[in-house]
């Protein structure tokens, strides 16, 4: 039995010295580490990928991500989700793994993923394929949100508060779901954006709240292909982000509905238009 070790924290402290100093002192720094994603279905227990992650809401993470990649056609095909149980494995390792149950009519594992060796910022083939995939999946495009441009533009200053890992490191994003009253129900950390996008829509799934019909994802920088994918499959009505959107983004967001906004500061944003 190898010696135990303490689990994953999501904030670590380092030794550092200012440039300007002599003296050294010590600091907060994000914790990032690999989280492997399993999915077992029957007897068949297989391995998807591993993501970087800041560890937290690593059970909400891996269903988001069933969810996103099509994985689950159906909350209800999502049985359970936990942390390694395999004893002979130190705590650390074991925090590092997590097996999803799902039923054994869910879809199979035919995209392995990616991510497992890299995670990519969408480029135009491969984008192009995986809006061919949606379709191919069934997924419909989104309801309209009832709010108004202007209270969409406002729903970034609902993050306020409520990053304390970036609060004490600085070095994360943060996504949130709010619901047609105005309310960030869940708001999400992680040092990749789209690990933050999975863990609130992966919150979402496991309380049964999909799909996400005029829900706002407020996210708290780039808004990149990935993420809107993830709001489509979703049904999120909107999304809103604090810095800038790419193409593939904004051509995603036309194809399934989406209302997009990013350059969302101090209640004013821009959205994306479709351009006919």
């Amino acid at each position: 039995m190898p010696s135990e070790e303490l689990a994953p924290t999501s904030v670590a402290r380092v030794k550092i010295q200012k440039t300007d100093s002599d003296v050294s002192s010590s600091d907060s720094v994000v914790v990032e580490e690999p989280l492997e994603i399993r999915i077992k279905r029957g007897s068949k227990d297989e391995q998807l990928g591993i993501t970087m992650r800041t560890p937290g809401a690593d059970l909400e993470l891996a269903a988001g991500f069933l969810w996103g990649e099509g994985f689950l056609k159906s909350p209800d095909e999502l049985i359970s989700v936990k942390i390694c149980a395999d004893k002979s494995l130190t705590l650390r390792q074991r925090a590092n793994v997590v097996t999803a149950l799902v039923s054994d009519d869910s879809e199979e594992a035919v995209r392995i993923l990616e991510r497992r060796f890299t995670i990519s910022s969408a480029c135009g083939v491969c984008g192009s394929t995986n809006i061919s995939d949606l379709h191919k999946r069934g997924i419909k495009k989104v309801a309209a949100p009832q709010h108004s441009i202007q209270e969409l533009a406002q729903m970034t200053e609902l993050l306020q508060g409520r990053q304390k890992i970036f609060e004490k490191t600085g070095g994360l994003h943060a996504a949130a779901l709010v619901n047609p009253e105005g309310v960030a129900v869940w708001v999400r950390e992680d040092v990749g954006r789209h690990n933050a996008v999975d863990k609130v829509i992966g919150a979402a799934l496991m309380d049964k709240k999909l799909p996400l019909s005029d829900w706002t994802l407020v996210v708290s920088g780039r808004v990149g292909y990935e993420l809107v994918q993830k709001a489509v499959c979703a049904g999120v009505s909107a999304i809103v982000g604090v810095s800038a959107p790419t193409s593939l983004a904004v051509d995603l967001a036309h194809e399934f509905g989406l209302t997009l906004l990013a350059f969302a500061r101090n209640g004013v944003a821009k959205q994306y238009l479709p351009n006919s």
